[in-house]
């Protein structure tokens, strides 16, 4: 199965006109970034595995998507966590509810004192049948899936005439990002992007931990950000975004990227925005629920 020329819409916001490159389409449970990034996955074949391991936040895009590639695969997937909330168990939804469905096995490993990778290397000690993704899919093999997105966003560019592009998405650990920079470079194409997870320190880390030389574009918010916090501004511009594009938008990643491209766009007008729509929305199950508790609807 492949999975690739995701279609590009045209929208506006803030009086800001850019184009939307919908990675979340790509297929009704493997989609966005984690698509791309798990790809290699999808399209190897290693008939003597039988099962997945990750580990990672019960919430994370990565476990659902994962879920979804093993079910594709017909693998079993086990997904390490340090603990499960007695609200999210005791009534699962987004990423984790979604997984449970695909029959996904997510195991809580606090009460041993180890941190999931470490249960996974010295208890769980994965034999020849198993297959061992870290975290997020921060993987140097990402990078070939990440290459088909960086072909199809060129061929599409140079059909589009007289506009300087440049493709902006929001950081976990900046895998896509900055393959993307890397593949996007020899064409002139710029790569914008934004540290979700930590700062702009902690992001060229993980970035250059995959040993690659070209960063994108980073930029950062005045203030702080902590990953998982509920802010304000947030919820207002992830709202504004829904109202004025009619596009569902991942409610912990691109508000703050979006803050970054209204601060970022008035001294580069000239440049057009591709935006890449990095799926993730079933998280808003969970998060939106607490915005709506915390600032009302």
């Amino acid at each position: 199965m492949k999975l690739n020329n995701s279609p590009i819409t045209q929208h506006k916001f803030e009086g800001i006109e850019f184009f939307l490159k919908r990675d979340d389409m790509l297929h009704p449970q493997f989609s966005g970034n984690k698509a791309r990034k798990f790809m290699y996955l999808l399209q190897s074949e290693q008939p003597q595995i039988k099962t997945l391991i990750s580990y990672g936040s019960p919430q994370a895009n990565s476990l659902y998507s994962l879920a979804a590639l093993c079910k594709l695969k017909g693998w079993k997937l086990e997904y390490y966590v340090d603990r499960i909330p007695d609200w999210l168990r005791d009534k699962p939804i987004g990423n984790y509810g979604g997984a449970l469905k695909l029959r996904a096995k997510v195991i809580a490993v606090h009460d041993t004192s180890f941190h999931p990778v470490d249960f996974i290397q010295t208890v769980r000690c994965p034999d020849s049948s198993c297959l061992v993704v870290a975290e997020g899919g921060r993987e140097q093999d990402a990078q070939h899936g990440i290459k088909g997105l960086a072909d199809e966003i060129v061929s599409w560019s140079q059909s589009q005439k007289s506009m300087d592009f440049v493709v902006a998405l929001p950081s976990g650990t900046g895998t896509t990002s900055a393959y993307l920079q890397q593949f996007l470079k020899p064409y002139g194409i710029e790569v914008i992007t934004c540290p979700c997870v930590g700062g702009k320190d902690y992001l060229i880390d993980q970035i250059q931990s995959l040993n690659i030389d070209s960063l994108p574009q980073i930029q950062q918010l005045g203030n702080k950000h902590h990953f998982g916090k509920l802010y304000h501004n947030d919820y207002q511009i992830w709202l504004a975004l829904l109202e004025q594009t009619r596009v569902e938008f991942d409610l912990l990643y691109d508000p703050m990227m979006w803050q970054c491209l209204l601060n970022w766009h008035p001294n580069n007008s000239d440049k057009t925005i591709l935006y890449i729509h990095q799926g993730g929305v079933l998280g808003n199950e969970s998060m939106l629920p607490r915005y709506q508790r915390k600032f009302g609807r």
